[in-house]
């Protein structure tokens, strides 16, 4: 049970309640492929309906060992040379996909306007460290040199995810500036950010907020070995210059172990002079921009990250 002095709203409490009493199988008590399935399952129960677009196409993008990787065009409405977004989804590394993610970036699209392409980037523990990293910044490349023929504008590109894909997204935007790709935007959603947890959010939020201390360790130990955690590709706090990436959009909910790591990083942003529009939701948890059916938050926060969005493209 959730500690009764976090300070949830009661939509979340009495969401959390219900959760509970379905005693779904934990996690991290599965096997990857399991845990996969059981995620895609639930995925959309509390998110919302699959909005109508003017046209979702399904393609490849190439990874850098030439491997074909599953993707997903979102186009809002019949135009050329859209902006877009590269979206990485959630999971922790080891669960997510295309589909569990397919209505918060059809959102993401009908409300900014711009196109939305989905990576489905590939997993541990069959793909540990760095293949995500490596497999989200080939994209993005490919999109800046490659984009026109998906009718993309090459040069106003931005990335964005939630969760592990806000980590893949931070690391994108640092990769950009090193390599000279501009970026309008990184959209970062309950991002991780830091190598080892040293947050008090971290300790506090240990158990009864969906992301517990035991899923977490899970999904990093499936995907990285300790000895490697403070490359900053895996915690963006370890990078010891952050300044000039691209402008940032912060969401975080407050009863996230994960809220005080990502305040962290928009703190270290601001200080490097980077422009951060901070989204901090009272009362909720991790994950929840996916519960638009029970929560008002969640398109709330949706329509601010597409209004981000929107003004980025627009600047």
């Amino acid at each position: 049970m959730q500690d009764a002095s976090f300070p949830l709203t009661p939509r979340m409490a009495g969401l959390l309640q219900r959760i509970q009493r379905a005693q779904r199988t934990p996690l991290h008590t599965q096997a990857p492929v399991q845990a996969r399935a059981a995620y895609a399952a639930a995925a959309e129960i509390l998110d919302l309906p699959r909005a109508s677009l003017h046209r979702v196409v399904e393609l490849t993008l190439p990874a850098q060992d030439g491997q074909a990787l599953p993707a997903r065009l979102y186009l809002p409405h019949d135009g050329s040379s859209l902006p877009a977004m590269l979206y990485l989804h959630g999971g922790g590394f080891v669960i997510g996909s295309l589909e569990t993610h397919d209505s918060l970036c059809r959102q993401l699209a009908l409300h900014s306007g711009a196109a939305v392409v989905a990576l489905d980037y590939r997993l541990a523990p069959e793909h540990r460290f760095p293949t995500a990293v490596d497999d989200a910044w080939v994209a993005l490349q490919w999109l800046h040199t490659r984009g026109a023929t998906l009718g993309i504008d090459g040069t106003r590109l931005a990335v964005g995810g939630d969760s592990a894909g806000g980590t893949l997204a931070a690391v994108c935007a640092l990769q950009a500036r090193d390599q000279g790709l501009p970026l309008a935007l990184q959209l970062l959603i309950t991002p991780g950010t830091d190598a080892y947890g040293d947050f008090p959010s971290r300790r506090r939020f240990t158990s009864g907020v969906l992301l517990d201390a035991q899923t977490i360790d899970w999904f990093f130990d499936h995907y990285i070995d300790r000895a490697q955690r403070r490359d900053w590709r895996f915690a963006p706090l370890c990078h010891d210059d952050v300044a000039d990436v691209a402008p940032a959009c912060v969401i975080l909910a407050e009863c996230d172990p994960l809220v005080d790591e990502g305040l962290a990083y928009a703190d270290r942003l601001r200080a490097a002079g980077v422009p951060v529009a901070l989204e901090l939701y009272r009362g909720l948890t991790h994950d929840f921009i996916k519960m638009g059916r029970a929560l008002p938050e969640a398109p709330q926060a949706l329509q601010a990250a597409a209004d981000a969005m929107k003004g980025a493209f627009e600047t």
